[in-house]
């Protein structure tokens, strides 16, 4: 599994939310931030870098700091292990929206 499932539920995810309004997204958004300051943590260990804060920016660009994380994994090329957890937490994500 590893990267084809990771990138399958960035997928799923990015195509379930954006298309969303600010309105839309009041009282989601916290949770999808959060998402990607893991995203980031794991892309910055797979980097052998200091992790940083992803910086909150509007609401409605969190699909595109999804998919900059998930490139970013990518190319890191992180364990199997790792990118299936990340693909679960996208997945548990999903599903509290």
């Amino acid at each position: 599994m590893g990267t084809d499932q990771l990138v399958r539920q960035a997928e799923l995810l990015v195509g379930q939310v954006a298309h969303w309004t600010p309105a839309r997204w009041r009282g989601r958004s916290d949770g999808v931030h959060a998402l990607v300051q893991r995203l980031a943590d794991a892309a910055a260990e797979a980097e052998g870098r200091p992790a940083y804060a992803v910086p909150r920016l509007a609401d409605t660009v969190l699909p595109d700091q999804i998919r900059v994380m998930v490139a970013d994994l990518v190319a890191a090329e992180h364990r199997p292990d790792v990118l299936d957890r990340l693909a679960d937490d996208i997945r548990a994500t999903r599903s509290a929206l």
